[in-house]
């Protein structure tokens, strides 16, 4: 168990751990202010009470790139059936883009360094003259401060010190989940993770895991999805890992996979192909599932009269297990109780910490990305 909310079976490996604890207690105990916004102590940049006038709306669109929208994102599809706001994602450049013209908008446009290409792009086609807006992006003269100040729009300061991809527990984040009729003070759940020994020790265990599997190069991390909701939720945890640990011809590669889809197209690849990757299973259990209409159901497929979908998902989900377990398969399985805020801010944590506790292990810095840089220079010198 990983904590009340979260069944957690960890990779069945024997490996050292004393060392991680230590680098773990260190990072935990030194004032990192990316760590302390996970936790109860960070301050968001925004007023709720000016929020207000932002509320009635019923159609928000967020754009930005990467960890700008991609953990707000997360928190949409994975608590939908708690929001009763419309929100549309804008996180890529398309040739021809599809502008709702009749519906009015709020509009959040994130940013941190203010000069992010796809996000003025979008800007320009999707704001409207009648559309409210919200720009979080840093202090400085950018092009989207000085479009925020012409358009006399109101503006979150994004802190410099917060990268995007580890800003969802930020005004990043916790603004959406504000507008989404959400309470951001549920997500700040770091203080009582860290005071859990359970917690803690499956963390350092499962850090050692993979850094044994790096050591063997299995390189390829992939994620064994049963929950729709959370796709968004891995593509975040894809950025996270692909940026913090991919430098210095280290890292790993995070791949999501849907399931039971991709039971007919990967897994004979999964179970029978390269030996170099390891994985993760994800569940969510849900309080309502449909059933199977027994109108159509034969008798040779008696077994699934009147089952709910989640049981037989669920079923797959052990079967495949089962089948990892018997040929030696190195996999570690989350099992959510409760879909809410709270199980949620676990995950980003969990995840967060994990991934930091591997950049430090293998002597990399988790918070930067310079060679992304170097797709950004390229282009503008193309363009100029």
């Amino acid at each position: 168990m990983l904590t009340s909310r979260i069944n957690f079976i960890n990779f069945k490996v024997n490996s050292k751990t004393l060392y991680l604890k230590k680098k773990l207690n260190l990072l935990i105990s030194e004032k990192n202010q990316i760590i302390k916004s996970l936790g109860k102590s960070y301050k968001n940049n925004f007023n709720k009470k000016k929020l207000n006038k932002f509320k009635k709306t019923l159609n928000y669109r967020v754009i930005g790139m990467g960890g700008s929208s991609l953990g707000a994102q997360a928190i949409y599809d994975f608590l939908k059936n708690k929001i009763k706001k419309n929100f549309i994602f804008i996180n890529n450049l398309q040739a021809n883009q599809k502008i709702d013209k009749k519906n009015n908008y709020t509009n959040l446009i994130i940013s941190k360094s203010g000069n992010t290409t796809e996000t003025i792009i979008n800007s320009n086609i999707f704001i409207k003259k009648n559309d409210k807006n919200i720009f979080i992006t840093e202090k400085k003269n950018s092009y989207l401060y000085l479009l925020a100040e012409k358009l006399k729009a109101d503006i979150v300061h994004h802190n410099n010190y917060i990268g995007g991809r580890y800003s969802v527990l930020s005004e990043v984040g916790m603004l959406p989940a504000e507008l989404m009729g959400l309470n951001p003070s549920k997500f700040k759940n770091l203080n009582l993770l860290i005071k859990n020994r359970a917690f803690l020790n499956a963390l350092v265990k499962n850090v050692s895991s993979i850094l044994h599997f790096q050591k063997k190069k299995k390189f390829n991390s992939i994620i064994i999805n049963y929950d729709e909701k959370s796709e968004s939720l891995f593509k975040w945890y894809q950025q996270l890992v692909a940026e913090s640990l991919g430098k210095k011809k280290k890292g790993f590669l995070p791949v999501v996979s849907n399931m039971p889809k991709d039971n007919h197209s990967m897994m004979q690849l999964y179970l029978d192909g390269f030996e170099n990757n390891f994985f993760t299973f994800f569940y969510v259990n849900e309080k309502k599932y449909q059933k199977v209409n027994n109108i159509f159901t034969s008798s040779s497929l008696n077994y699934f009269k009147n089952e709910p979908v989640g049981k037989i998902l669920f079923a797959q989900k052990k079967a495949t297990e089962n089948v990892f377990r018997k040929n030696k398969i190195p996999f570690r399985s989350f099992e959510i109780k409760q879909r809410d805020e709270k199980s949620l801010s676990e995950l980003f944590c969990f995840f967060m910490l994990e991934t930091i506790l591997i950049g430090k292990a293998l002597n990399l810095n988790p918070y930067n990305q310079p060679a992304v840089e170097l797709i950004k220079n390229e282009t503008k010198n193309l363009l100029i």
